[in-house]
């Protein structure tokens, strides 16, 4: 077994060690989410923290890890009725970012349920973190569905596997600890709520730091049992401080004025639900019993605000996380106060994070936000060059309606084209292709039923073959690759028009944040075309592209058309069942170049050969309209909307409009 760096080695990283640590005190609190860059520490600490947990006593050759003391009896692999104990190390488990639902919660033998009516069960991952921990690394690449099954079990303690009416139950309470880079895409609001704490982390600035976090991964590369060997005193007291704390946390004195100034702290940041008051009082407690104490101070309160609340606070993918703390202080000395409350002094240091410093502002704040260029109406030229006129800034974004990929897909599962999928409506049956997940019971028993005689049944069991079982086909909803080409030339560049534009963009952005698209993003301008963002999952970085976009210049649409053709042919090899819509927003004018309009309409042809669902936001205005935009959604072989049609109330037959042009161009 490799000897893994030390917890207590990881440099710079206060607040995730401690984030983690009060879990292991307190688990109940509901595990932690790690946001932050790559190359930041997030799965070293998370791995080191095993090693820091006491051992458990188990039930021995349970293979859900259940406590001698009070064995579950529901156990699978019980009753324990004499339970012979052992004791072993607290496990860490990984979920692979691409595991199945049978791999995380378990599968059940359908064959032999059917036929002897037996539980034949395999444990899934859930079954083996149960008592240790479950450590998601990408946990924003993990399915929808797969998050949702995981953090229910973290929030119940026990894991359901139901199948046709068989059904398994088994008690599944672990740390769950899930990392994530934001620049690959953000969970759901509501999957961010499930989590107890969140930080965030980045690389030290400071060149010491930093030349510390070097030397301590080399000496630890050069010989990793050495280099555990110099820190092991270190980690031997953190372990003993985790043991004190657990004994002490029951003990701890929870008072109303803590209780008050917790209701406040979420009050004021207008959270929603009531699970952040909870986390914040377990967390509050953990923190005072990590400390020795048996009362909760108000430097608690500020602490576990600050893990607490941050993820919490998102309302939509375009809100940046975080905690205004000049807010959160007020707050607390507003609220404090209270005859019971023991730190008589209110909010104080030595549990929160230093405030910011004048030039940052707080986190969510205005302080040092540059005012937008041409405020009097005027656009005003930025450094980027002759013509180009500074970023508009987007007008509010809307509800709009959806724009859907005609037929079945079978690509990623999402919420906006029809598809085969696991999970959705059943459709039918058909063989199943490897192992079966979905039994579809009517099917298998008239596949088996006239067998019977001849397989000389004599008792009430189904007699069944493996030829007999039939998968269900299910159709759900899939996400798609929705490509925008932002038309940013100089006849796009009056302030009100392009802040419309962009206002459109970014509704549309969260539409596909909304039903789980990967976006990408290609402007022209000028003289060419770039991609702007590259498909990504991350919907919060192209609406930054978008607010920052400049505008000026000549309009050469046939290279936009034709960079966007090169971005799907690319994203075809790279994820060939992922099914693209193209979102062209401009207002048809083509100029520069020998014959602009010819060779746009040349381009625009080639995406109406390869059947790519397409549709034109027209953006043309004014008295005098040419209506250059639809005769390019013709050549798309799409169809054209006007930024007013893309309005919820006024799109209602938009997508009629996109299957039929379909329909017809492949008739």
């Amino acid at each position: 077994m490799s000897t893994r760096f030390p917890f207590t080695a990881v440099v710079g990283q206060q607040d995730l060690q401690l984030a983690l640590l009060l879990n292991a005190v307190a688990p109940n609190i509901g595990g932690v989410l790690v946001r932050g860059e790559k190359g930041t520490a997030k799965s070293t600490a998370v791995r080191a923290l095993a090693a820091l947990l006491p051992e458990v006593e188990v039930v021995a050759g349970c293979r859900f890890s259940c406590d001698p003391a009070s064995p579950d009896p529901t156990c699978p692999d019980g009753p324990h009725t004499v339970a012979a104990a052992e004791a072993r190390d607290a496990r860490m488990v990984e979920l692979p970012v691409g595991a199945s639902e049978d791999r995380l919660v378990g599968a059940l033998d359908i064959e032999r349920a059917l036929a002897e009516g037996v539980k034949a069960f395999e444990p899934g991952l859930l079954a083996a973190a149960n008592r240790g921990i479950l450590y998601v690394d990408e946990v924003n690449l993990l399915h929808d569905h797969l998050v949702d099954v995981l953090l229910d079990a973290a929030a119940m303690g026990a894991s359901y596997v139901e199948r046709e009416g068989v059904s398994v139950r088994h008690a599944a309470r672990f740390l769950l600890v899930g990392t994530m880079n934001p620049e690959e895409g953000e969970l759901r609001p509501q999957l961010l709520d499930r989590f107890g704490l969140t930080v965030e982390v980045a690389a030290s600035r400071e060149p010491d730091q930093r030349v510390e976090v070097v030397r301590r991964r080399l000496a630890y590369d050069d010989d990793p049992a050495a280099f555990a060997a110099r820190w092991a005193d270190e980690e031997s007291a953190v372990r003993q401080r985790i043991v004190a704390a657990r004994e002490l946390l029951p003990k701890v004195r929870l008072g109303d004025g803590a209780l008050k100034q917790i209701a406040a702290t979420c009050a004021a940041f207008e959270v929603d639900g009531m699970r952040a008051d909870i986390v914040m009082a377990r967390t509050a407690t953990a923190l005072a019993a990590w400390d020795g104490r048996s009362d909760v101070l108000a430097e608690d309160v500020r602490q576990a605000a600050l893990l607490a609340l941050p993820h919490r606070r998102r309302r939509n993918p375009f809100d940046a996380p975080g905690l205004d703390e000049d807010k959160l202080d007020q707050t607390l000395e507003e609220s404090a106060g209270d005859d019971d409350d023991p730190d008589p002094d209110g909010p104080g240091g030595g549990g929160g994070q230093p405030s910011p410093s004048p030039e940052e502002g707080p986190q969510g704040g205005d302080a040092g936000a540059q005012p937008e260029a041409g405020e009097g109406g005027e656009p005003q030229p930025s450094a980027g060059g002759a013509g180009e006129q500074a970023p508009a800034r987007a007008t509010e974004p809307f509800r709009t309606k959806a724009l859907t990929v005609p037929g079945v897909g079978a690509g990623a599962a999402g919420r906006r084209s029809r598809a085969r999928t696991e999970r959705g409506r059943t459709t039918g049956a058909l063989r199943p292709r490897g192992a079966l997940t979905k039994l579809h019971l009517a099917a298998t028993v008239r596949a088996a039923a006239p067998h019977q005689r001849a397989r000389g049944r004599s008792g009430p069991g189904l007699v069944l073959r493996r030829d007999d079982l039939r998968q269900a086909a299910r159709e759900g909803r899939e996400g798609n690759l929705v490509l925008f080409v932002v038309d940013a030339s100089g006849s796009m560049a009056a302030r009100q028009r392009m802040g419309a534009v962009k206002g459109a963009v970014l509704s549309l952005l969260l539409d596909a944040y909304q039903r789980r698209d990967k976006v990408g993003l290609v402007t022209f301008r000028g003289t060419a075309a770039e991609v702007a963002l590259p498909p990504t999952s991350s919907v919060d970085a192209a609406a930054a592209r978008l607010e920052s976009l400049p505008t000026g210049g000549r309009t050469p649409l046939a290279a936009g058309l034709l960079k966007a053709h090169d971005v799907l042919r690319v994203e075809r090899l790279r994820d060939p069942s992922r099914r693209a819509l193209l979102v062209v927003v401009t207002d048809g004018r083509a100029t520069g170049g020998p014959e602009p309009v010819a060779l746009a309409g040349r381009a625009a042809r080639l995406f109406g050969a390869e059947s790519v669902a397409s549709v034109v936001v027209d953006c043309e205005s004014g008295p005098v309209r040419l209506g250059l935009a639809g005769r390019l959604a013709e050549e798309l072989g799409g169809t054209a909307v006007t930024l007013d049609e893309l309005r919820a109330d006024a799109i209602a037959g938009l997508v009629r409009d996109v299957r039929g042009t379909t329909s017809r161009r492949a008739a």
